[in-house]
């Protein structure tokens, strides 16, 4: 138990952390592109993509909230460790980590205000697959559309209507990465 708490973190954590910044960075600001993370061993049944996400987007002010199955004392333990991390309630989280299907209802999660739409939380949300398919995507940083297979595609349809409020969210599945920021318009589904 200790072993797998301690152990799976980035094994250089200066080169892969800069790297696996740049390529959630990259997710986000190319919607429909779908970035390969690697490097890190998180606990069953965090994935490898959700886990390089927590290692360089969380520390220890950073709220989070575990959905479903990710909520147990593995992966909370590693997330502590690694990351400094800090649980929380779902309407508290600035990051949330579950399934489509554990992060529901997804209207508890903070959208910013008009003040302070930085205030949102981004939802790391695991998925069985993420291809390159699926529901049309527009919008900044995507050339013409981008096709990507989406969780709830009617729900992030109408998160994109909140914009500039709304969340943003990352989607994960094995070592893959995909980002839907809140200014993707999410179309043809």
């Amino acid at each position: 138990m200790i072993a797998a708490t301690l152990g799976g973190g980035f094994a250089d954590p200066a080169s892969q952390s800069a790297r696996a910044f740049r390529q959630v960075l990259q997710a986000l600001a190319r919607p429909g592109r779908i970035e390969r993370l690697e490097g890190v061993a998180p606990p069953a049944p965090l994935s490898v993509a959700a886990g390089a996400v927590a290692l360089v987007l969380v520390d220890g002010t950073v709220p989070v909230h575990l959905a479903g199955a990710l909520d147990c004392a593995a992966v909370r333990d590693w997330m502590a460790f690694h990351c400094g991390a800090r649980f929380v309630a779902a309407e508290e989280a600035s990051f949330a980590f579950g399934t489509a299907e554990a992060l529901r209802p997804l209207n508890r999660f903070a959208i910013g205000s008009a003040e302070y739409p930085d205030r949102a939380a981004t939802l790391v949300i695991e998925v069985p697959h993420l291809r390159c398919e699926g529901a049309l995507l527009r919008g900044p940083g995507i050339d013409g559309t981008a096709r990507l297979s989406l969780p709830m595609p009617a729900y992030l349809a109408a998160n994109a209507a909140l914009f500039p409020l709304g969340f943003d969210s990352l989607l994960t599945c094995g070592a893959a990465l995909a980002g839907l920021p809140r200014s993707t318009r999410v179309e043809g589904f």
